[in-house]
């Protein structure tokens, strides 16, 4: 597996691990998912060295290939198999593979389909029906991003636009979260972005059912889809919806409004405001599942949330340190409001690593605008993940649109003794490239902060 650090890849990795098979893979950079992959008996190297990786005793046919469109075409190892007839197939064909065995319940969206993906694989796992899923991030729960049942029927993914991965599953059932711009490195424009959508949406199986968020079934026309429906956070036009809604630092409640039933009072911890949105697209595919309420209750009530997914990671009532993925503008405006719900009065300081040169160039105006909303922006520099430099396009680009004084530019090595000295009360690191490598510093230098000595 070349990318098996990767989330989606390594939920592959354990899943045929658990079904017998040997399963190697490489990775450029060692991580925590890495270390748990070895942990598990899987192999994984770091460098692209085919000697270290391939044994002369194992013939080209008796290996399966998977790769993911990370991987750059001069990796040694990708030219290696390439050069000597090993069966090669990207990620997304795999996942289609596997889906076809299922009723599958695949959750699309340019944000939020991480979070409402796990919250419907949990609340199945903690009913009757059970779930085999492979998630896009790992579940606090289950400290995995894979799940399997021997029995059910069920499979829950995440169905990835990038690359247009998602156009290789059939599912049973279908979430639509968000369509906002975005790869826009691969898709060129919004309106290509919207087709693909549109093309994914009509591969629902029929009799099947598509559930959206309020307002995209009107820009993804030509939908014949007999079982649509469309949720909301909380507009009563929409069919599914919340209502109720009461949230502060110990617990966010609602009710549930559906064309067939209200659910009342229904509570989960303060993971942030916009998972209340999640939970209301993840109990209604939960119900069509066959959940009965009961359970539904209890494992809202007890879902913990997903890491790096407003992953509070220290909170002594003074001081509050949350981690976030948020990459694109419109993920930052959500994370910066339910942040402001929830601590009203406190001070907001934001570290923010920018993902991607194309998407950085594409909305640094809307970077720019989301990220001035903090009361201070510490920028670091940007992940390149699969990309080469572009000319001209660096952090200081957004920088430099912020609208207020209270902002600056620093390495990753530099924050933590910067803060330490410095005045904040809720503090974010924001970004889906390695910023989470900074959460270890900035936890030891919030509790020598707060004069404790060591993290529990």
């Amino acid at each position: 597996m070349l990318g098996i650090g990767g989330i989606g890849m390594s939920g592959l990795a354990r899943y045929f691990r658990h079904t017998g098979k040997p399963v190697a893979g490489y990775d450029q950079t060692r991580t925590r998912l890495t270390d748990d992959l070895e942990n598990e008996g899987i192999a994984v190297i770091f460098t692209d060295d085919p000697s270290a990786f391939v044994p002369d005793e194992i013939s080209p046919e008796k290996v399966l290939v998977i790769y993911t469109p990370a991987i750059q075409r001069d990796n040694r190892l990708f030219l290696f198999f390439a050069e000597n007839n090993y069966t090669m197939v990207k990620r997304a064909q795999v996942l289609g593979a596997i889906s076809s065995q299922y009723r599958t319940i695949a959750v699309a969206g340019t944000h939020g389909k991480t979070s409402t993906s796990t919250l419907i694989a949990h609340i199945l796992n903690e009913s009757k029906s059970g779930c085999t899923a492979l998630l896009g991030g790992i579940s606090k729960n289950h400290q995995t991003n894979f799940l399997f049942s021997e029995d059910s029927p069920f499979l829950v993914t995440e169905a990835d636009e990038f690359d247009r991965s998602f156009l290789q599953l059939n599912p049973f059932m279908a979430v639509i979260t968000a369509v906002d711009a975005d790869h826009l490195d691969i898709y060129g424009s919004h309106e290509e972005l919207l087709k693909t959508y549109a093309a994914f949406a009509k591969q629902v199986e029929p009799g099947g059912l598509l559930l959206v968020k309020k307002g995209i079934e009107m820009i993804l026309p030509e939908l014949e889809i007999k079982n649509l429906y469309s949720y909301a956070f909380n507009d009563p036009s929409a069919d599914i919806y919340a209502s109720h809604i009461d949230t502060d630092e110990h617990k966010m409640r609602f009710d549930l409004n559906t064309p067939q039933t209200v659910l009342h009072g229904l509570t989960m911890l303060p993971i942030g405001l916009m998972n209340i949105e999640n939970a209301v697209a993840a109990t209604f595919l939960a119900l069509q599942a066959g959940v009965d309420e009961t359970v539904i209750r209890t494992s809202l009530a007890g879902f913990n949330g997903v890491r790096r997914r407003f992953d509070v990671r220290f909170n002594n009532g003074k001081l509050i340190y949350i981690d976030d993925y948020a990459h694109h503008p419109e993920e930052i405006n959500a994370l910066i409001k339910a942040v402001k719900t929830m601590f009203p009065s406190k001070k907001i300081t934001g570290i923010f690593q920018p993902h991607l040169y194309s998407r950085t160039r594409d909305f640094a105006d809307e970077f720019a605008q989301s990220l001035e909303q903090l009361d201070e922006v510490i920028l670091t520099g940007i992940y390149p993940a699969r990309e080469k430099p572009i000319e001209g396009v660096s952090s200081e680009l957004i920088l430099s649109k912020i609208r207020h004084d209270h902002k600056c530019l620093m390495t990753r090595e530099q924050i933590p003794n910067h803060l330490l000295d410095h005045d904040f009360e809720v503090l974010l690191t924001i970004g889906a490239g390695n910023i989470d490598a900074l959460a270890d510093p900035l936890l030891q230098m919030l509790y020598h902060k707060t004069s404790q000595q060591e993290i529990p």
